[in-house]
């Protein structure tokens, strides 16, 4: 190898080293199989031999390996897989994701794991109302509830909207058995699981007593004006585009909406989906963001990542 030079990371006592290269050196062998670079462990030390490009990239990415290991928080394929992404796009250094910490939860952080998810977080910071649109697993609903639970934290906010429309797969509310509440709550849950991964059950609840967080079908949003508020708008592909117009209208003073949903697995049976009616009247428009998130920013178990792409990849050619 020519033109090479060589670096040596020592790797302190609190970060166990078989956390920084994985079980079985599985994260050694993912940077030896992704770098020309060669990499060489000895007791507590790591030599890494390469041109000047890569010896950076590979001291940024082992650098984000010990802190996840000082910390306790145990690195893993995927994550380095994202990682390297990162680095080789240019676009966010891993070390600027991990400085994010949108929200700290019984010494865990939620921060954005992805390029996408970043840009995600950093638009809803930036803007009154943002979209996020993109596959199952990519964390829009998630990120976003992170925003909401750490703005009414802050105080920034005086309560917190969570909302998604109803769509019946068969079955009548009106023949269901049980109250109103009863009925909506198997198609409310998922916000709920969300909130309650995020903050004290009890202390959720007690807040949704009080009304500071609420948590409702679409057609309870009708003629309200929503102020002091981060209102969050989930499945939005299942909305009517007069739905649509009717949830964006209920803005009022000091409120962020975010609108989340993936338009390849609308439940409509019939009509266009409001989110994909509103993108041509908004898009451009200030103060309101669209972010699209791809395959590469799922963060659930890698096989969702290959089954999204599989199904992108099935699409592209049936509309080529």
């Amino acid at each position: 190898m020519t033109n090479t030079t060589q670096i040596l990371i020592t790797v302190p006592p609190e970060a166990p080293m078989a956390s920084v290269v994985g079980q079985a050196d599985c994260l050694l062998h993912q940077l030896q199989e992704a770098f020309n670079a060669r990499i060489t462990v000895r007791g507590n030390q790591i030599a890494i031999d390469g041109d000047e490009v890569e010896l950076q990239q590979l001291t940024a990415l082992f650098s984000e390996l010990i802190k996840m290991a000082q910390e306790g928080e145990g690195p893993t394929v995927d994550h380095l897989a994202h990682s390297i992404d990162l680095l080789r796009r240019a676009e966010y250094s891993p070390s600027l994701l991990r400085e994010d910490i949108l929200l700290t939860y019984r010494g865990r952080a939620i921060r954005p794991k992805t390029a996408g998810q970043k840009r995600y977080v950093d638009a809803i910071r930036q803007n009154t109302v943002t979209f996020g649109i993109g596959p199952a697993g990519t964390g829009k609903t998630y990120l976003a509830m992170a925003m909401a639970v750490a703005a009414l934290k802050r105080k920034e906010v005086g309560r917190i909207i969570l909302t998604r429309p109803i769509i019946e797969a068969g079955e009548n509310l009106g023949f269901l058995p049980g109250t109103l509440t009863e009925k909506v709550d198997p198609y409310i849950r998922p916000l709920y699981d969300a909130l309650y991964d995020m903050t004290d059950s009890e202390r959720a609840n007690q807040l949704i007593e009080c009304g500071t967080i609420e948590i409702a079908p679409l057609a309870f949003m009708r003629g309200r004006t929503l102020n002091d508020s981060f209102i969050i708008l989930d499945e939005a592909q299942n909305t009517k585009p007069e739905q649509m117009k009717m949830f964006l209208t209920r803005l009022g003073f000091g409120s962020k909406m975010v609108i989340t949903g993936d338009i390849s697995q609308t439940d409509l049976t019939f009509g266009t989906s409001g989110l994909v009616h509103v993108r041509p009247i908004l898009e451009g428009m200030g103060d309101i963001a669209f972010c699209d998130f791809t395959g590469k920013d799922v963060v659930r178990h890698s096989l969702v990542a290959r089954i999204v792409a599989a199904y992108e990849g099935a699409r592209g050619k049936e509309t080529a």
